[in-house]
């Protein structure tokens, strides 16, 4: 199952998920990336994404206007699809069009195969090797591990802090990974003070003391956050 959570009003860059890329919506071509992965949804906010989408003959529902994070939108929309507890639910943010389909399946068999070990809270995600030069972007956000590939802590900020020589950063690629029942206990959660500081809902899970499950992959895809990274997506499709 593929939600896809879509605002209309996002803060740094408003409507861009309707925001046309190459002749379709920016969410039209998200979702049309992963169709052939499962069911894909989009859970809206306003009735034009709804509109958009349906045009495209998008699967799309709506959903309350005051979640505070997207993880929240989906949770509503796998309860409003009644969801069993164990189903393996994706959260493909609305702004990557050039999501590949490969990471979209190696966080699904990573999801699997947590299932199988019977782990009581699920959330995976995905990470890429990245330079030093784009390390130092603030909209790409970067993480640290643990041995086992857990995820330690996610910044915005250039982490780690390079004073020995020699580090290696990581950059986050955002998608989600749940089980219907993890998602639940993920927007149970109370906010936590570092989520609201560096605006990534993902630390609330950290910061209780839960497992953010991490799986390399290759990407070349990115996300659009600014009018710089529509322009040069639009330029991909010229």
């Amino acid at each position: 199952m593929i939600i896809i959570p879509a605002r209309l009003a996002s803060t740094r860059f408003p409507q861009k998920v309707v925001a046309d890329i190459g002749g379709l919506p920016m969410v039209v071509r998200t979702a049309q990336r992963v169709a052939h992965l499962g069911r894909v949804v989009v859970a809206a906010d306003d009735e034009l994404i709804v509109s958009t989408c349906k045009k495209y003959n998008i699967e799309v529902m709506m959903t309350s206007t005051t979640h505070k994070s997207g993880t929240d939108r989906i949770n509503e929309c796998a309860n409003i699809l009644n969801l069993p507890d164990d189903e393996i639910v994706i959260n493909v943010q609305a702004d990557e069009p050039f999501i590949e389909a490969d990471v979209v399946e190696k966080l699904i068999k990573r999801l699997q195969e947590l299932k199988q070990k019977g782990e009581e809270f699920i959330m995976a995600s995905c990470y890429n090797s990245i330079n030093d030069e784009a390390a130092k972007d603030p909209n790409l956000v970067k993480v640290v591990l643990d041995n086992e590939d857990n995820a330690i802590y996610f910044s915005r900020s250039l982490i780690p802090y390079n004073r020995g020589g020699g580090a290696q950063y990581f950059g986050h690629i955002g998608i989600y990974g749940f089980s219907k029942k993890s998602l639940k206990e993920f927007c149970d959660l109370n906010d936590a003070p570092i989520e609201d500081i560096e605006k990534l809902e993902q630390l609330r899970a950290i910061y209780h003391q839960k497992k953010i499950s991490m799986v390399k992959v290759t990407s070349t895809g990115f996300g659009i956050d600014t009018e710089e990274d529509l322009k040069r997506a639009v330029e991909i499709f010229l």
